[in-house]
């Protein structure tokens, strides 16, 4: 997958529907999502490594950064959504308890 981490995921779907944020309107949106508070360091290291993978632009005005996705970050959010789309839309969701695993294996049986 393009992102290693939900925070990575969340962090760019924020951006897809914002278009571009300052880090810091960025954090809290995040943090609003979350109800919680993020540790500044790693919130911002987050950012520096989809910016280094190339799914963040990042400029500087003033004395802020503003983020925005690449095409490519864009790209990897809607791939996302399709994934996310067929497990809601496509599967039913198990609510006896049972695993997929156990109806892979009573279909390989039958």
């Amino acid at each position: 997958m393009w992102f290693q981490s939900g925070r990575r995921r969340d962090l760019c779907a924020i951006l897809y529907d914002a278009g571009e944020l300052r880090g810091q309107k960025l954090k809290t949106r995040l943090e609003a999502h979350y109800e919680t508070r993020l540790d500044p360091q790693s919130f911002y290291g987050t950012l520096d490594a989809l910016v280094s993978k190339g799914y963040l632009a990042r400029r500087t005005e003033g004395i802020a950064d503003v983020y925005e996705l690449t095409d490519p970050g864009a790209a990897g959010v809607e791939a996302h959504y399709d994934w996310l789309t067929e497990r809601v839309e496509g599967g039913e969701r198990r609510r006896d308890g049972e695993s997929a695993g156990a109806d892979a294996n009573a279909d390989a049986t039958e």
